[in-house]
């Protein structure tokens, strides 16, 4: 459903959310997001309200060099929920010293007074699934 008329919309919106991390645009990832959204991640489960996300963006402790998304699907759900899952390689800059990563990402995404809204957003980084690649 990627190449669909919504599949592209939708992946139009995580660019953009994406470049407005890395261009540190606050209002335009408010714009994106739900009056909430759930985030997950390597640091754990987190809601995070629009004002939370400002100040998560603004004191954000690494920055967004560039990054890539790749291997799209998308599913819609109902007429107003649908669900963008995809790969990204990330190159970032954290405590100055440059990182890369490559993640598996999945967004849900709402359609409320007809604009869609992200409400979920989660984040795996790739590797083995038991961690085996992560021991010391």
């Amino acid at each position: 459903m990627a190449n669909t008329a919504l599949g592209k919309e939708l992946l139009d919106l995580e660019n953009q959310y994406w470049q407005a991390i890395k261009e540190k645009d606050i209002d335009a990832a408010m714009r994106l997001t739900d009056e909430e959204c759930i985030v997950t991640g390597a640091q754990g489960i987190g809601r995070i309200n629009r004002q939370g996300l400002a100040d998560m963006l603004k004191n954000a402790p690494y920055t967004l060099e560039s990054f890539e998304l790749k291997d799209a699907e998308v599913r819609q759900l109902r007429d107003d929920v649908a669900v963008v899952a995809y790969k990204v390689h990330e190159d970032l800059t954290v405590d100055g010293k440059p990182v890369k990563l490559d993640a598996a990402d999945a967004s849900t995404w709402v359609r409320r007074d007809g604009r869609w809204l992200c409400a979920l957003h989660t984040e795996a980084i790739t590797g083995d699934p038991f961690g085996r690649d992560r021991r010391a």
